[in-house]
């Protein structure tokens, strides 16, 4: 059957071959995924920092990232969860309250999350209703605040909902989606967005500056202590040699290094 008589292309906003490209690249992951959550929390250390990927990704994405919070004295915990298999408050509620039992069972003062895209969401989902010990922080990389256009425009699309799964159809931009319901974040809030793309069919759809999946101006929160805008996109800005500096900084200190 030719693509224009599929009914999957006349529901796609756009030419479906390059989307299935990149879906296929990207959601590879999500099925080899292992099932399990992955915990490393050290020993004898005061402040732990639990570390959540985002969507179609696992802890891996994370290890660069986790690998220098550990050597500056922080304990770390590299969650890995199954991003694909369930809403955003299933994930949630699997995956946040046990990680942070986990980080208090070892005695730790602060318990500070570092998130990246949709991990963003489902830590503002906890803060809801959780609440960690004073001094706790908040970094979110690249999160979806306000929704992406690109669930907008292909959350329609049967090959986006299978690979993708439920949570992504929760990211859309209407006032109804889940980042778009939840109030304030009941700490110190630090926010780094990309402004680079290797998707420039995405950043079509995208207004104003983007990472190729968010836009920057959709990363922002009104209660954000700090905000940065590094030259980085989406895919791999929590490897970023200057993310991961900001990252420590924040954590450290409430603020980023605006200097550069």
């Amino acid at each position: 059957m030719m693509w224009r008589e599929n009914a999957f292309y006349r529901k796609c906003p756009v030419k479906p071959k390059p989307f299935i490209a990149f879906v296929l690249l990207f959601g590879l992951a999500a099925f080899l995924m292992p099932p399990q959550m992955i915990f490393a929390v050290d020993s004898d250390r005061k402040e732990c920092v639990i570390l959540l990927h985002g969507l179609l990704r696992t802890s891996s994405s994370m290890a660069k990232l986790e690998r220098a919070l550990s050597e500056k004295g922080y304990s770390t915990l590299n969650v890995n969860y199954p991003s694909t298999k369930g809403t955003i408050r299933e994930l949630t509620e699997k995956v946040l309250p046990e990680a942070v039992s986990r980080c208090a069972a070892q005695g730790c003062r602060k318990i500070h999350l570092v998130t990246h895209s949709m991990g963003g969401i489902m830590a503002r989902l906890f803060l809801q209703k959780a609440t960690l010990p004073e001094g706790s922080r908040l970094v979110m990389i690249a999160p979806p605040n306000h929704g992406s256009v690109i669930v907008d425009r292909f959350k329609d699309c049967f090959l986006f909902k299978w690979i993708a799964g439920p949570a992504v159809q929760e990211l859309g931009t209407s006032g109804d989606s889940v980042p778009n319901r939840l109030g304030p974040v009941p700490l110190e809030v630090g926010i780094i967005a990309g402004n680079r793309s290797l998707n420039p069919i995405f950043s079509t759809l995208i207004p104003g500056p983007d990472d190729g999946e968010v836009s920057v101006e959709s990363t922002r929160l009104s209660e954000m202590t700090d905000f940065l805008v590094v030259s980085s996109c989406h895919t791999f800005i929590m490897k970023n040699h200057e993310v991961i500096r900001q990252v420590s900084l924040f954590l450290e200190t409430g603020r980023f290094d605006h200097s550069r």
